[in-house]
């Protein structure tokens, strides 16, 4: 099952907003901040994402993630994502702000292995799965798809025209309007989909 880019179901049309505010996080650098990680640091984080980013890669996230800790506390709040223009005005934000709420480095990391060009579509599947369950459930309505899509399409669609796309994707894959579906039924949906959520870390 494979839709065209820029369909309001489309994953890859989706995920490009969230690759620009991710950008927007990584695209800052502090200088060199190596001697803050030792090199047994790197390879634990790096173990942790399952070497889905470099070690001069973690390197650069790590100056980033202490910018973006501006009391040192150790992680990341939401008002401290928030901070970032591109993330704060961006139609998503508030379905990723549960997701990045408190994160240490290690977690921080682990959430933006989401978006390397290396990660496997389950990987990404899953965390757009996460951002559909609102209220953390472990399955999704039709109810709780429609709420994202109309942040993304704005008033270019009406929600008869949403109801009707949504509809037609889940009916295709043997769901109706009346679905409850785990990550796996998720995958079954959309998992043939052309997902396109990548982000560049700078690197000197």
């Amino acid at each position: 099952m494979v839709y065209e880019a820029g369909a309001p179901f489309s994953c890859s049309s989706r995920h490009s907003m969230i690759d620009i505010v991710l950008f927007s996080l990584l695209g800052e650098s502090m200088g060199s901040a190596s001697s803050m990680l030792t090199q047994y640091d790197i390879e634990e984080v790096q173990e942790y994402c399952d070497h889905l980013f470099s070690q001069q890669e973690i390197v650069s996230l790590y100056e980033r993630f202490c910018q973006l800790d501006r009391n040192a506390k150790g992680f990341i709040s939401a008002d401290e994502f928030l901070s970032v223009p591109e993330f704060a005005m961006n139609p998503l934000s508030q379905w990723l702000l549960k997701m990045v709420d408190g994160l240490n480095f290690k977690d921080f990391v682990a959430f933006l292995s989401t978006f390397s060009a290396k990660a496997s579509a389950q990987h990404k599947i899953e965390l757009i799965f996460k951002m559909y369950d609102s209220d953390c459930n472990g399955k999704v309505s039709f109810n709780d798809i429609m709420k994202v899509l109309r942040d993304l399409s704005g008033p270019f669609m009406s929600d008869d025209q949403r109801e009707q796309v949504l509809i037609r994707v889940l009916k295709e894959a043997g769901y109706t309007k009346e679905s409850y579906l785990t990550v796996d039924d998720f995958f079954k949906v959309f998992g043939n989909s052309n997902i396109k959520m990548e982000v560049e870390v700078p690197v000197d």
